[in-house]
């Protein structure tokens, strides 16, 4: 069966748990969770394991803090000899409208630190990322505290709607390919 590792950046901790800059763990969490999958601690970070039709999906959470996370999505890449064009990392992003999600098959880092470490570690650009918009509604000189603040109640309650639609997204990636993915989710 073929594997894929899905990385949900995230920092660990408590109180970051409900924060924006986690949706990657949210996600990871929401696809286990809709598969009755558990996570386990491992090397550098935590594992869950789903089947999708004949596709085995890798759900890794590293523990390594967001700003350290190129190298779990490496260990873990080398450890299941898996390809760069399997692995989709899932991210939050400002500069889309809240819950939108941007699949690319490679790109900038835009400013985020955790897909700065990857590239770093990875030496390319070249990898599947989808972007989960988390809106830019902060005053200047607050992007930390926004980033690093709890949802709203109105995010809160769209946010398993949304969620849904990542799985479902991830699930195509796997199932059909990155284009396939592309183009029935991007902007959704």
């Amino acid at each position: 069966m073929k594997k894929y590792l899905i990385v949900g950046l995230g920092n660990i901790g408590a109180e970051y748990v409900n924060t924006r800059h986690n949706i990657g763990f949210k996600a990871v969490d929401f696809m286990a969770n809709e598969a009755g999958a558990g996570f386990e601690t491992v090397k550098l970070g935590a594992l869950a394991q789903i089947k999708v039709k004949n596709k085995i999906l890798l759900l890794l959470k590293p523990n390594t803090y967001m700003n350290l996370s190129g190298k779990a999505v490496q260990y873990w890449m080398d450890k299941e000899k898996i390809a760069k064009e399997n692995v989709l990392v899932i991210t939050d992003d400002l500069n889309l409208p809240f819950g939108t999600i941007r699949i690319k098959a490679k790109g900038s880092d835009g400013g985020h630190n955790g897909l700065k470490n990857i590239q770093l570690i990875l030496n390319s650009s070249e990898y599947p990322r989808l972007r989960f918009g988390i809106s830019d509604e902060f005053k200047k000189g607050q992007q930390v505290d926004y980033v690093l603040g709890d949802w709203t109640d109105e995010e809160t309650t769209a946010l398993k709607e949304r969620l849904n639609v990542v799985s479902q997204a991830v699930k195509e990636f796997a199932l059909a390919g990155l284009n396939n993915a592309m183009n029935n989710y991007n902007g959704k």
